[in-house]
């Protein structure tokens, strides 16, 4: 390792109040069934990230934590299931999303060091990163029934920020999350309207016919 690398470098961080972001404007109330591929055991976790920003003196004057939960919250109108809720249907232990609006959890924080202080390479281990997310990172979890995102928001001393995610990995795989990330940049500057990238849902297509029916004889 060599010397000076992040991930030997702690620093507190201070912690405001949890909160929930609801979607900016109303939003249908349905359910929405997850494919059988969606809710396997094996994916329900939550999917986390964690990005650095440097200060833009062009944007000094922007609190970072106020730009990203409005531009959160605009996000949610469109990507709304992601502000429900996961049910568990019995006996089948079938996950389909309630789409209740009741939010994502958010919370803001600041950190007592530079950007600079946390060296050239910002690549894993992050340094302090249990500091950085809302929830403990597992590779397991409860996802029934409790908040799909998770987003925390550091400032940083020299006017940078950290932008720390957690999904519900149900949810979305890679490429979804980097679609719903992309439209919340997009609110985040300023762009009006909706997503360049519109969500769509269409998991009934990855849902097998109940009951089971072969169609096709597959010679492995």
């Amino acid at each position: 390792m060599a010397a000076g690398a992040p991930s030997l470098i702690t620093f507190p961080v201070r912690r405001g109040e949890r909160q929930l972001v609801d979607p900016a404007r109303p939003t249908p109330y349905d359910f929405k069934m997850l494919s059988d591929i969606d809710d396997q055991d094996v994916l329900r976790f939550y999917r986390s990230g964690i990005f650095y920003y440097r200060s833009n003196a062009s944007k000094a004057a922007l609190d970072p934590v106020k730009v990203i939960k409005s531009a959160l919250a605009e996000a949610l109108v469109h990507f709304y299931p992601l502000a429900g809720r996961l049910r568990e249907l019995q006996p089948t232990r079938k996950l389909v999303v309630e789409c209740t609006g009741e939010g994502v959890v958010f919370i803001e924080a600041d950190a007592d060091v530079r950007m600079d202080d946390l060296g050239d390479s910002l690549a894993p281990p992050v340094p302090c990163y249990d500091k950085l997310l809302c929830e403990p990172e597992s590779p397991t979890a409860f996802v029934v029934d409790r908040p799909l995102i998770y987003v925390q928001v550091t400032r940083l001393r020299c006017g940078g920020f950290i932008f720390g995610f957690q999904i519900c990995h149900c949810m979305a795989d890679g490429m979804g999350i980097v679609q719903f990330l992309t439209a919340l940049t997009e609110f985040a500057r300023g762009v009006p309207g909706a997503p360049t990238v519109r969500p769509v849902w269409e998991r009934e297509l990855l849902t097998a016919s109940w009951p089971p029916e072969i169609t096709h004889d597959h010679q492995e």
